[in-house]
């Protein structure tokens, strides 16, 4: 078994950057989610909100973020150095806020005009949390980016293949990796073989990472990541084959036990 793809998604919400190889951090890889759009009242946009996100290209670079959209002239946006950071959550039913910089009236500006609303763009300069310590099978910690729940998403190329055989067998068209929006994709396990790794450990290179359990499924799914438009699968198909204990799986979450390099074809093993 070995890692196939490597993606981090710079702004929450946003088109995905490939990568031959990435560092992991303790909140995760290197420029993921580091990040966020909000509106007034601080709370992230996502896809859920508007599959408008698909078109911003965010690439991280030294010392700050370039924003790339169509029909918009790129933007460079600097880490946030000074002001008072304001209280941000990741979704509105979210309890604990976190301190984020404001990237300022220029982002703003163009990420309003991208988005078609008001909104602002945040960074977060020191990982915090955001989650109550009960809201986690396996707490990660203080140290957490703007992803949902856990630092990483690993996905299982065989998984994928199966869900587009029920897709197939269903008459829909097959879905890309793309539409689940995983940092890590494995190949040469079974389909949902992931299911059983849960709670145990995995060796991906050098570096040891703890399976959380699996990843619940949203409408983002339904997302064609290149045109926004959005369809009812797949989650009309993982509802029939996925569902599990109300929540429709696909993916799984991982923790980082150590931090130092990944690459393309590293070799990885699920220990006892």
């Amino acid at each position: 078994m070995r890692l196939t793809s490597i993606h981090t998604y710079p702004v929450k919400g946003c088109h995905r950057l490939d990568h031959d190889g990435a560092l992991v951090q303790p909140w995760g890889l290197a420029g993921d989610r580091r990040w966020m759009v909000v509106d007034a009242a601080g709370v992230g946009v996502t896809q859920r909100e508007t599959t408008r996100l698909v078109g911003l290209r965010a690439t991280v670079r030294p010392g700050g973020l370039t924003l790339r959209a169509d029909g918009q002239p790129d933007l460079d946006v600097p880490e946030p150095t000074g002001g008072d950071p304001v209280p941000v959550r990741t979704f509105r039913h979210r309890k604990i806020p976190v301190p984020a910089l404001p990237a300022g009236p220029a982002a703003d500006a163009w990420l309003g005009e991208l988005l078609h609303r008001p909104v602002r763009l945040v960074w977060l300069a020191r990982p915090a949390r955001h989650l109550a310590v009960d809201e986690r099978d396996h707490d990660t910690g203080d140290q957490v980016s703007f992803a949902d729940a856990y630092p990483l998403l690993l996905a299982n190329s065989a998984s994928l293949d199966a869900l587009n055989g029920w897709l197939a067998e269903a008459g829909e068209q097959a879905v890309p990796m793309a539409r689940f929006r995983p940092n890590l994709v494995v190949d040469g396990a079974p389909a949902w073989a992931e299911d059983d790794w849960a709670g145990r450990s995995l060796r991906i290179g050098d570096l040891l990472l703890r399976a959380a359990g699996p990843c619940d499924r949203c409408v983002v799914t339904t997302t064609n990541q290149e045109t926004g438009v959005r369809t009812k699968e797949p989650l009309r198909t993982l509802g029939r084959h996925r569902n599990i204990r109300q929540k429709l799986l696909f993916g799984l979450h991982l923790v980082p036990v150590d931090s130092g390099p990944l690459h393309v074809g590293d070799p990885i093993v699920i220990e006892p």
